[in-house]
């Protein structure tokens, strides 16, 4: 029988990634794999950060060998893509069987001159996804959304998606988060939702207030329960050796809710 555990994700760069930017008070050398260890988590979502890693993916791939399950990325931060990185992520599935997804981070953008939302068009996701049944297996498609870009046309996209998180990128936005669920049901009825929770305010790049910690983990922890999301994420991994107080709440809560029957 599952438990909320299981359905807890921790989202990964390489160690450092954020060290130079978003005002973090010290730097951190914690890896993905370590971190998912320290917090008591079991996946890992695994993104690439300023074009790294590259392929071939094997040696970090073997990290993740105890982990439950683990998504790749095939669109990094600031919707780097390319075809070497989707053919590098169906290689080393193709090897590793605990891979069960991939990940578009930082999908959408405001529409540009030309009419595109997405660094991969609506009609190539059909492509991409089978490149990636060449590992031998389907893998769910997953996409990131923030709530700031729910008015923008992307429901054609995210009815292409098996997995749809929901990101508020600054914390003062929090309220919302009840009213944001809502409309992303209304956008892609019947999609797998994961609710994305920052440990670090990136978009003020300040700390995540405990209080707004626990609004996070109490809503997603609600809504995991009655079924209504199907997962929690929390990022990142970058910041959990840093003795942040959010980081060292979560991780708590991870502790006091984690083995709870679903």
């Amino acid at each position: 029988m599952a438990q909320v555990r299981d359905r807890i994700w921790i989202w990964g760069h390489e160690a450092g990634s954020h060290n130079e930017e978003w005002g973090l008070p010290a730097a951190s050398r914690m890896t993905p794999a370590e971190a998912a260890w320290y917090m008591g988590i079991p996946n890992v979502i695994f993104v690439t950060y300023q074009g790294k890693p590259e392929p071939p993916y094997d040696i970090y791939a073997r990290a993740f060998v105890p982990l439950k399950q683990v998504v790749w990325s095939i669109v990094g931060e600031a919707g780097r893509t390319s075809e070497s990185a989707i053919t590098g992520v169906r290689d080393v599935a193709a090897k590793f069987p605990n891979i069960t997804g991939v990940m578009m981070d930082d999908f959408f953008h405001d529409p540009k001159p030309d009419g595109s939302l997405a660094p991969i068009s609506h009609n190539r996701l059909q492509n991409v996804r089978a490149t990636l049944e060449e590992c031998g297996r389907r893998l769910d498609m997953w996409v990131v959304v923030y709530t700031h870009q729910l008015d923008l046309p992307i429901a054609p996209f995210l009815d292409k998606c098996d997995v749809v998180t929901l990101w508020t990128w600054r914390q003062e936005d929090l309220v919302n988060v009840e009213r944001n669920l809502e409309r992303i049901e209304a956008l892609a009825p019947g999609k797998r939702v994961v609710l994305g929770c920052y440990m670090w305010d990136y978009g003020n790049k300040c700390e995540m207030s405990v209080e707004n910690m626990k609004l996070q983990c109490s809503a997603g922890l609600r809504w995991l329960t009655s079924g209504r999301i199907d997962g929690m994420i929390f990022l990142a991994s970058c910041v959990c050796d840093i003795e942040l107080p959010a980081v060292e709440w979560t991780r708590r809560w991870i502790s006091d809710h984690g083995d709870a029957v679903l």
